[in-house]
């Protein structure tokens, strides 16, 4: 069988057009990547569309109660008498008075200096009295269904029905003849659905708002 022979210009063409259709492929491929690209810039990727429209969620309803003075001086000089402490803590929870001893129902906090006395939290002023032997007392009823009484009071600066808020000074620390030994202090006690319990537990936490289940 006879072959065929290509003439000498017919291969530079073929070339020519092999390069001319491979250019215009790279053209077509690299505007089509582009349109492809601009079309990802407008998609909105769930965790970046999730992380920008996230909103802290805060709960309103948490509060956190405070120490009744703001004084840095301030310490404990008697806790709150708890039967489940170990003798040490239970000795330092207990009051002698008129040769009686007596177990101490809330915690006193004392300083050399006379200090300022602030609401633990907002509430209303259910009651202000003055008493020989518990000096000056203030009694705080709270939405939360807590009480607190401050006692041993020097000054008072309310009266009963005024509202208070948390952190409102009330009165000034002072003596009493109760606790006479431990001079300058005021005797804190903190009341749960009319139940005594060791302030310690609840001053400096976090609780709900809603009253508290019985």
């Amino acid at each position: 069988m006879k072959r065929l022979k290509l003439k000498s210009y017919v291969i530079p063409s073929i070339s020519s057009i092999i390069l001319l259709v491979a250019i215009f492929t790279s053209i077509i491929n690299y505007q089509k990547s582009n349109n492809s690209n601009d079309n990802l810039e407008n998609v909105d990727y769930v965790t970046q569309t999730i992380l920008d429209n996230e909103i802290a969620v805060i709960n309103e309803n948490v509060i956190k109660i405070i120490n009744p003075y703001t004084d840095k001086s301030v310490t404990i000089g008697k806790y709150f008498y708890d039967y489940k402490a170990d003798a040490e803590k239970q000795e330092k929870s207990i009051i002698y008075h008129d040769n009686t001893y007596m177990q101490n129902s809330g915690v006193d906090f004392v300083s050399k200096n006379v200090f300022e006395v602030v609401s633990v939290l907002s509430g209303t002023v259910a009651n202000v009295s003055e008493n020989e032997t518990l000096g000056k007392t203030v009694e705080i009823s709270h939405n939360n269904g807590y009480v607190t009484i401050y006692q041993s009071l020097s000054e008072v600066n309310v009266k009963k029905g005024d509202t208070v808020s948390q952190g409102q000074i009330i009165g000034k620390s002072g003596t009493n003849e109760l606790d006479k030994e431990l001079g300058n202090h005021l005797h804190f006690e903190f009341y749960a659905n009319g139940q005594i319990v060791d302030p310690i537990l609840y001053l400096n936490k976090e609780l709900s708002q809603q009253k508290t289940k019985e």
